[in-house]
């Protein structure tokens, strides 16, 4: 019954901008922490922002000061503004939604991704 799907990815030439959006459905949105990841390929999946249900922030060094991570409780979507765009970023950025389960641990959700590419 959770579905997340990415959307906005795309061809962008260094420098450029791109806006993400991820809508959740079937999760208690406004109470789920929520984030971004890329990966690369040969590489492993990384972190690149996270947003806490009360809107705390984090990001990864790499992009810190060019994305922007947000959410909008009433359109159950999260947003990755990201800016200033490196070769460096090209990646698939998977959505992700982790449902607290308190001692029990915690239950991650994922979207399919979408494909975001930085070239000249």
């Amino acid at each position: 019954q959770v579905q997340l799907v990415e959307s906005g990815g795309g061809l962008v030439q260094p420098g450029g901008s791109l806006r993400l959006s991820c809508a959740a459905s079937g999760i208690s949105f406004s109470l789920t922490p929520m984030g971004w990841y890329r990966q690369a390929p040969g590489k492993q999946r990384e972190l690149v922002a996270r947003i806490s249900a009360g809107g705390t922030t984090n990001y990864a060094d790499s992009v810190q000061g060019r994305f922007t991570i947000s959410r909008d409780n009433g359109k159950k979507t999260v947003y990755l503004q990201m800016v200033t765009l490196k070769p460096e970023d090209t990646a698939v950025y998977h959505c992700n939604a982790r449902r607290s389960l308190g001692n029990a641990g915690n239950i991650d959700y994922w979207g399919k991704g979408t494909q975001v590419t930085v070239s000249s």
